[in-house]
């Protein structure tokens, strides 16, 4: 492999619980009212299971579309002036933002094996691209100290000035190791979100590394991911000499 790409969230640093507990305290509220109005029984979000399954890895829009699909519930897209709180795609986008900044620029840290990994693997220069959904990557990066490890970051903003679509979609994965004056084959993928683990099997990159930090390591494999760790501190050396090179083939389409 010649270049790597990581997710942020869940894979680097330990945010994905903080972007849970936003989700969760954007969609009770608007179930909750939903079951008011409606009569239906209120099923509050589950921030382990619905997150994994339908938010996680992807463009807050398109995550707020799927869970709320989930729930027979379509809301229309309407205008991004909308306020937050207003009951439609975007209102629900920006009221989870809202709860999430301040959590992110409080609550942000790394993984210590994530931040181990990626010391060993500047050791060998390899260039590395951070490849995130989010639009506060950046504000990760800078709260966590990691900004300096990649020399491309692809994210939210980077998708909708470019135009790409979204997890499980393969276009920022892709956009990036362009950016790298690299071929798909000839990178590794570090993905803990089912959708993130998609985008990599769906632009056939060389290997896909699966992070389960949630107990879905049988889901990451199904998803597509070529191995699956626990923890990036599993794919260095015993000597901690450097990441493995380990060839993995890309299981069949």
């Amino acid at each position: 492999m010649r270049g790597c790409l990581f997710d942020l969230d869940g894979v680097l640093t330990d945010t994905a619980r903080l972007h849970a507990a936003a989700w969760k305290d954007t969609f009770d509220p608007f179930l909750l009212n939903h079951a008011r109005r409606t009569g239906v029984p209120f099923v509050p979000f589950d921030a382990i299971t619905d997150y994994d399954r339908y938010v996680d890895g992807k463009p807050r829009e398109d995550g707020i579309r799927s869970f709320l699909a989930s729930r027979r519930i379509v809301l229309p897209d309407s205008d991004p002036d909308d306020s937050a709180g207003i009951e439609t795609v975007e209102g629900l986008s920006r009221q989870k933002n809202q709860l999430l900044l301040p959590r992110l620029k409080l609550g942000s840290r790394s993984y210590p094996g994530s931040e181990a990994y990626l010391r060993a693997l500047a050791t060998t220069g390899l260039p590395c691209a951070v490849v995130s959904s989010s639009t506060n990557c950046l504000t990760v990066l800078t709260a966590t100290g990691l900004e300096h490890f990649f020399s491309v970051r692809v994210d939210g903003i980077t998708a909708h000035q470019e135009h790409l679509a979204g997890k499980p979609a393969p276009d920022t994965f892709l956009f990036a190791a362009r950016h790298l004056d690299l071929d798909p084959t000839e990178c590794v993928i570090y993905e803990d979100a089912l959708a993130g683990v998609a985008a990599g099997r769906a632009g056939r990159f060389g290997q896909i590394i699966g992070v389960d930090r949630v107990g879905q390591a049988a889901a990451l494999r199904a998803a597509g991911a070529t191995t699956v760790v626990s923890d990036l501190a599993q794919l260095l050396t015993p000597q901690n000499a450097g990441p493995q090179a380990r060839r993995v083939a890309l299981p069949a389409q």
